[in-house]
């Protein structure tokens, strides 16, 4: 079955990936520039991802949609385990927000434009002007009314286990008062670990586990401190046991 599942992907799902991304790119930008960012800015997004996941035949299990507030900002945070998070998140969380990501994403082919035209926010290091750019950009999407999606390990995991935090989206939490909801994503380590970029997708579940948000008890960088700290443990106890533990990111 191995074989013809990679078989399968080589015939029919990478050519329909392409199709699809261009497509979505496409509308995104096209959407944006003539509609509402928000509404452009993240359903296509969210069809394309539950397309690829559903090509793929990978079964999602979405556990605690209940503890999410209608018409409440969050600040969600999530462990990195592999590049379906991506897909998983904004396919199957079903809340309109904006990426913070890694600047290096800007240049992939027509994903990069459409990310640039949707208003997520690249996070710039290069600097110190340009990192508070990048957060004033991002208290603005908040003050808003729209919640981000944040990796705060700020890479992808090498072992499916977690690293550190950067403590930027605990910041940005704290400086508006908005509860931060951690997320756990189990499975995409095993459908495609960073290590194997690009080559064969493994089938595998995937869970993407719904925590519930944490209010903000104060401010301060001790209430800050805390509440990194909270969602840290809530994210790694949310983790399968083979991959709780923390084991140092060398990429972080």
């Amino acid at each position: 079955m191995k074989y013809i599942y990679r078989l399968y992907q080589l015939c029919v799902v990478l050519p329909l990936f392409l199709l699809a991304s261009i497509l979505t790119a496409l509308v995104t930008v096209v959407g944006c520039l003539l509609g509402n960012g928000h509404f452009w800015g993240y359903y296509p997004g969210k069809c394309w991802s539950r397309f690829i996941v559903a090509l793929l035949f990978l079964p999602v299990k979405v556990e605690g949609r209940e503890n999410l507030r209608k018409g409440q900002s969050y600040v969600f945070v999530a462990n990195h385990q592999g590049a379906f998070d991506i897909f998983l998140i904004y396919g199957f969380l079903n809340r309109n927000f904006k990426w913070m990501m890694k600047r290096s994403l800007r240049k992939v082919p027509f994903v990069g434009m459409a990310c640039q035209y949707a208003h997520h926010i690249f996070v710039e290091r290069s600097g110190v002007s340009k990192i508070k750019a990048t957060y004033d950009e991002a208290r603005k999407v908040l003050r808003d009314g729209m919640s981000l999606v944040v990796f705060p390990e700020g890479a992808r995991s090498f072992t499916g286990h977690m690293g550190k935090f950067r403590r930027g989206a605990f910041m940005l939490a704290d400086e508006l008062q908005l509860p931060v909801c951690p997320l756990t994503i189990n499975g995409s380590f095993d459908v495609m670990p960073r290590m194997r970029d690009w080559h064969w997708v493994e089938w595998h579940p995937l869970t993407l586990t719904i925590h519930k948000p944490i209010e903000q008890k104060g401010q301060g960088r001790e209430f800050e401190k805390e509440m990194e700290d909270t969602c840290y443990q809530a994210i790694m106890d949310g983790l399968t046991p083979e991959y709780q533990g923390y084991v140092e990111n060398r990429d972080q």
